[in-house]
């Protein structure tokens, strides 16, 4: 069988972190410099999306690390309603792999104008958003001819981290950071099999997180979706419990991805009642009573360790896709680059 788009960017990722990694670097200094000077109250992100799924990543990365409130803005506030914000105190990071929807390119404008330092952080260099922000992260994650996002969440991931590094002169992480390429290329080599022959014919799942990993679970079901034809939700552990674990009943399909973070022991707490419910539970990180273990890359940096964990479920999703009989290049009714209003 011919290797998909898909399957050769998923074996791509180490490579292309790599080389943001390396051709990126004075960009983020650049930018790291300027949020020094600015010091900013809050951070707002502007994306849609696998783009909003890595800015909710970061959002949990930024708050843990430097203290700072992180919100997401609606790019309509700008392109349809056209409501100024107040940004002064504010920095704001656009996140689009092509950098050409309209409205965050001006959800960007309007920021500046509104006082807040921009960065974009996208895959073209001289895109709409980046010409339109005060500083461009450039992903430099080459071509991505799958509709499905990989390499290029996994690129906008680091690009923030990086930032978040050299902002906050973190040396751990900056050295975690460094050994991802190789960390990277571990993952996209584990076996998932297991999870893959469960949901080989299933029709919904549950995928949960807390933290950084809430942030992967979204990216997980969105990919769920879009190349496989499964109706999966993601929830924070905690949320899971407050209304939806009512459906969880036996053989329902849940992934809890668990990552070596404060939030684990209620993660795993949270699987154990599900897989109590009679829920087939699937967990990363942690042995619970009743739930299969998968297997994940052990004694990484808690704020990297998610995204290393991404990169094997997206060699993971593509197998599944083409298991179900799905083209995963090719997701119906979608396209590589949506532009909206």
């Amino acid at each position: 069988m011919t290797q998909t788009h898909m399957a050769r960017e998923v074996a791509e990722i180490p490579e292309a972190a790599a080389r943001f990694l390396d051709q990126s670097r004075e960009a983020v200094l650049e930018a790291a410099a300027a949020l020094r000077r600015k010091d900013p109250d809050l951070v707002v992100t502007v994306a849609r999306g696998s783009s909003d799924h890595a800015a909710t990543y970061l959002k949990y990365a930024f708050e843990l690390e430097a203290g700072v409130p992180v919100a997401s803005v609606g790019p309509s506030i700008a392109s349809i309603y056209r409501r100024p914000l107040r940004l002064g105190k504010a920095a704001c990071i656009g996140i689009s792999q092509s950098g050409r929807s309209p409205d965050g390119v001006e959800m960007m404008r309007a920021s500046g104008q509104g006082g807040a330092l921009s960065i974009a952080i996208t895959n073209v260099e001289d895109s709409p958003m980046a010409q339109v922000s005060a500083h461009c992260l450039p992903l430099r994650a080459g071509e991505e001819k799958s509709v499905a996002a990989t390499k290029t969440f996994v690129c906008s991931v680091l690009a923030g981290l990086s930032l978040l590094a050299e902002w906050q002169d973190d040396h751990a992480l900056r050295d975690a950071l460094s050994a991802l390429p190789d960390t990277l290329e571990q993952a996209v080599g584990l076996d998932w099999s297991p999870l893959s022959a469960r949901l080989a014919r299933a029709s919904s799942a549950y995928v949960l997180g807390r933290g950084p990993g809430f942030a992967i679970a979204s990216e997980a079901a969105l990919k769920f979706k879009e190349t496989s034809g499964i109706h999966a939700e993601a929830y924070s552990a905690a949320e899971v419990l407050h209304g939806p674990a009512a459906i969880v009943q036996a053989n329902f399909p849940v992934l809890a991805l668990g990552i070596g973070d404060a939030a684990l022991p209620q993660l795993t707490a949270t699987a154990r009642q599900l897989a109590s419910q009679g829920a087939d539970v699937f967990l990363t990180g942690a042995e619970v009573e009743g739930a299969v273990t998968l297997p994940s890359v052990q004694g990484l940096h808690p704020l990297v360790a998610p995204l290393v964990m991404m990169a094997g479920f997206y060699a993971f999703i593509e197998t599944l896709a083409r298991r179900r009989g799905f083209d995963p290049d090719t997701p119906p009714h979608l396209r590589k680059v949506t532009e909206t209003v």
